[in-house]
């Protein structure tokens, strides 16, 4: 059995089904790196992942929204208090949504070592000037395949994507630098993942966005890279239906009400 009685309760309040839950441990149980997907701001989604890591019990977690110096500071003790984990890790400045809505993914990790994959937005600066391969390195890129250019036809793709993010106000010489950005925040989740696996043995668990965790194109390409032999898995999670991608399982859930993204870009004066 997965769920208690009040553990069942909790889960149809929270917008889970159980039955949905159960087909999804199914799924991705046996991996050695389980990638929960997410849209960073849906309640419904995050809710998922806090009772999938209590299914899974990894032994390691891996966060794209903190930084490897922030995990090493999360203590077990903590991550079950919503407000001190909020505080250890800076949450109202990192431009993540409100810290509720992760405080159960949190504290569902307590058991699991943490580490963070963030790539710190104090090196963007860097970044866009020496490009990725040089910021990551060439030893850790060679590992993982960031130093092998993307097919033209699938970097056209990825710029479109990124224009269209972006709401169509992106000036062409910034695509490839995205592009670039978007390939190193996929190897970083990988390296991180990587590491998780070598110094705990897995399972592993990833929290991170939809675009991370698709196995077309996400952190997926680039572990394989560095480790054929992972049994790695994928969860997606769409709003109304829609998500781009390939995953292993996509669970839906209702879209949540946001304000249009593309007013920041189109405002008067």
């Amino acid at each position: 059995m997965i769920a208690s009685a009040a553990a069942l309760a909790a889960l149809c309040v929270s917008g889970v089904r159980a039955e949905e839950l159960a087909g999804a441990v199914e799924v991705l149980r046996g991996a050695d790196v389980v990638i929960l997907g997410e849209v960073h701001d849906n309640p419904v989604h995050h809710q998922r992942q806090a009772h999938l890591l209590l299914a899974l019990k990894p032994r390691a977690v891996v966060w794209e929204m903190i930084t490897a110096e922030q995990a090493e500071g999360l203590e077990a003790s903590i991550l079950g208090d919503a407000e001190q984990t909020a505080e250890a890790l800076n949450w109202a400045v990192s431009g993540w949504p409100e810290f509720g809505l992760y405080a159960p993914v949190f504290a569902a990790a307590k058991g699991a070592r943490q580490y963070g994959a963030l790539v710190p937005r104090s090196d963007a600066t860097k970044i866009m000037s020496e490009g990725a391969v040089a910021y990551f390195g060439a030893g850790a890129a060679a590992l993982f395949g960031l130093d092998q250019p993307l097919p033209e036809t699938e970097q056209a793709a990825r710029e479109a994507d990124q224009q269209a993010n972006h709401c169509n106000a992106m000036p062409e010489e910034m695509l490839p630098v995205l592009v670039d950005f978007q390939r190193l925040r996929d190897a970083a989740l990988a390296a991180a993942a990587d590491k998780a696996l070598a110094e705990t043995g897995g399972p592993v668990a990833v929290i991170t966005g939809n675009g991370h965790a698709r196995m077309d194109r996400g952190l997926t390409i680039y572990l394989a890279n560095a480790r054929p032999e992972a049994a790695i898995r994928s969860l997606g999670q769409s709003e109304d239906g829609q998500i781009s991608g390939q995953f292993d399982l996509v669970l839906d859930a209702p879209s949540v009400e946001r304000p249009d993204p593309c007013l920041a870009f189109h405002k008067d004066g």
